[in-house]
C-alpha cells in the first residue's frame, strides 16, 4: 500500500519537473513531493511529513496536494502517531469522502483509533470511534477482502464498551447505588448482548437486586447465570452468596 505512487503520479511528477529548468512553484512541488517519497522510504517519517506540507501549502495541483495529504497520514500512522494519524485520515475522509483510497483509509483509521484504545475503567471516546469507523467500513464496502478482519475488530470495540458498562455497574453497587447498578446492567444486556463475560454481570445483577430489596429478580438473575453460563466461575460465586444471604 504504502510503496507504490502508481503510474499516475510517476507521470504527474515527471510533468511538474520537465516543464523548465528554472526553479518554479510547479517544479518545486513535485521536487518536494519527491523528497517526501525518498525520506518515507527511509523511515523518516517526520522529515517525509514536512516535504509534503510543503507540497500542500504549494497549492500547485489539487492531485498532488490530495497525495500529499494522504501520505502525511501514512507517515503518522507508521511512525506510530495515531492521534495525528486519526485527525489527518479524518481529515482526508472530510475533503476527499468518494477517493479511490476510501475504504483503506477507514480501515487504518479504525486502527489508528485502536491503537489509542484505554482501559474499561477509562473513557471510550477512541473505542466508540474505532467502532463507528469499522462499521463504516463495513456499510459502505461490504466485500472488502478485509471484511473478516474488521468483523473481528467490532466484537473486540462492542466487548470492550461492554466492559467498561460493567465497571461503572459494579462501583455503583460497592458504593451502595443498587437501582443505578441495576439499570447499568440491563442496559448492558440490551446495548451488548454477546458480550463475553455476561455471566459475570449476572452475578453483579442478582447482587444489586438482592441488596435493593427485591429478592425475586436477585433468584431470577442468579438462575439465569446457572442456566445460561452452566460452566462459568461465577456459578459458585453467586451459589456462596445465596446460601449467606437467603
Amino acid at each position: 500500500m504504502y510503496r507504490v505512487l502508481g503510474l499516475f503520479v510517476l507521470l504527474l511528477l515527471a510533468a511538474c519537473s520537465s516543464k523548465t529548468a528554472v526553479p518554479t512553484d510547479d517544479n518545486q512541488a513535485a521536487v518536494y513531493f519527491q523528497k517526501g517519497e525518498s525520506y518515507f522510504e527511509s523511515g523518516l517519517y517526520h522529515d517525509a511529513i514536512a516535504s509534503w506540507e510543503k507540497v500542500r501549502e504549494s497549492f500547485f495541483s489539487p492531485e498532488l496536494n490530495t497525495l500529499a495529504e494522504l501520505k502525511i497520514a501514512e507517515a503518522h500512522f507508521l511512525g506510530g502517531e495515531y492521534l495525528e494519524a486519526s485527525v489527518a485520515y479524518e481529515e482526508f475522509l472530510k475533503n476527499y469522502p468518494n477517493h479511490a483510497r476510501t475504504p483503506d483509509v477507514l480501515y487504518h483509521l479504525g486502527i489508528a483509533y485502536n491503537n489509542q484504545l484505554r482501559s474499561p475503567d477509562q473513557d471510550q471516546t477512541a473505542t466508540r470511534n474505532a467502532l463507528s469507523t469499522f462499521r463504516a467500513l463495513q456499510t459502505r464496502f461490504p466485500d472488502d477482502p478485509r471484511t473478516g478482519e474488521v468483523q473481528a475488530d467490532i466484537v473486540r470495540c462492542l466487548n470492550r464498551l461492554g466492559a467498561n458498562e460493567l465497571v461503572v455497574a459494579k462501583f455503583y453497587l460497592k458504593t451502595g447505588h443498587y437501582s443505578a447498578a441495576i439499570n447499568r446492567i440491563e442496559d448492558l444486556f440490551k446495548r451488548y448482548p454477546d458480550y463475553y463475560k455476561n455471566d459475570e454481570a449476572y452475578l453483579y445483577l442478582g447482587q444489586a437486586y438482592f441488596k435493593s430489596g427485591d429478592r425475586e429478580k436477585a433468584i431470577e438473575a442468579f438462575n439465569t447465570l446457572s442456566n445460561a453460563y452452566p460452566r462459568s466461575e461465577y456459578v459458585s460465586d453467586a451459589e456462596k452468596f445465596v446460601k449467606k444471604h437467603f
